[in-house]
């Protein structure tokens, strides 16, 4: 494993590792350890840690920028900034797609270019870098990181809940309903987390994950929403 990598991804996110072993754990995917040494630490605890880290951050930021906001905006807001698409985007923009280390089996499935692997490594140098430094200086490249990401203004949340209202749309421009799936659910009996994808007539996806399968419907169908009703708000 070549130190190169580590200094162009330093370089980028504008933070140098005193412990350049946590960045380098960031970029190892489960399949690489898997495949080439079973010891070896992978991304995915620090995928857990950065998760974490990123939402508290950015539930703190929305919270000071938009102080006359109510609560279901802000939560849509984060839920925007922090999906999958919107951090593999950044991994991409950071160029991690060229430095991961995977499994030939990933390798040759496009694994690089895949959101989900692209988005928990972006997770995983966020853990390490609060990890090697702290709460202060994770915030910082976050908040660097996101700087042109902020919506411009905040559109009102509908007087009616979310899935009627996407239903009314649908309906209207397509007369079809728009259809919600059950992809996964995953956490102990007593804290279950429901991960749900919303299928739209027009064959595009939302997924959203809640604590109910009800409150993860909801939120699929308020992410589509922020999309049709103001498809270029950042």
């Amino acid at each position: 494993m070549s130190d190169a990598p580590l200094e162009e991804i330093q370089e980028r996110i504008g933070y140098r590792f005193r412990d350049g072993n946590l960045l380098q754990t960031a970029l190892i995917h489960s399949s690489y350890a898997n495949e080439y040494n079973n010891n070896l630490q992978h991304n995915e605890r620090l995928e857990f840690l950065g998760d974490a880290v990123l939402e508290l951050i950015i539930s703190e930021a929305l919270y000071t920028k938009y102080p006359q906001t109510r609560e279901g905006d802000l939560t849509r807001m984060r839920a925007r900034l922090v999906s999958e698409p919107a951090l593999a985007d950044m991994g991409r923009r950071l160029g991690l797609q060229d430095h991961l280390y995977l499994g030939r089996g990933e390798e040759n499935q496009g694994g690089r270019e895949r959101d989900a692997i692209l988005c928990d490594a972006v997770e995983s140098i966020l853990g390490a870098v609060f990890l090697d430094s702290g709460f202060e200086k994770v915030k910082q490249v976050i908040l660097r990181l996101f700087a042109d990401m902020w919506p411009n203004h905040i559109r009102a949340q509908p007087r009616k809940d979310a899935k009627s209202k996407l239903q009314e749309i649908t309906q209207k421009e397509y007369q079809e309903r728009p259809k919600y799936f059950l992809v996964d659910s995953f956490g102990p009996e007593h804290a279950k987390t429901y991960r749900v994808e919303l299928t739209l007539p027009d064959g595009s996806t939302r997924t959203a994950e809640a604590s109910s399968l009800k409150k993860a419907e909801q939120l699929a169908a308020e992410k589509a929403l922020l999309d049709l009703q103001d498809p270029e708000e950042g």
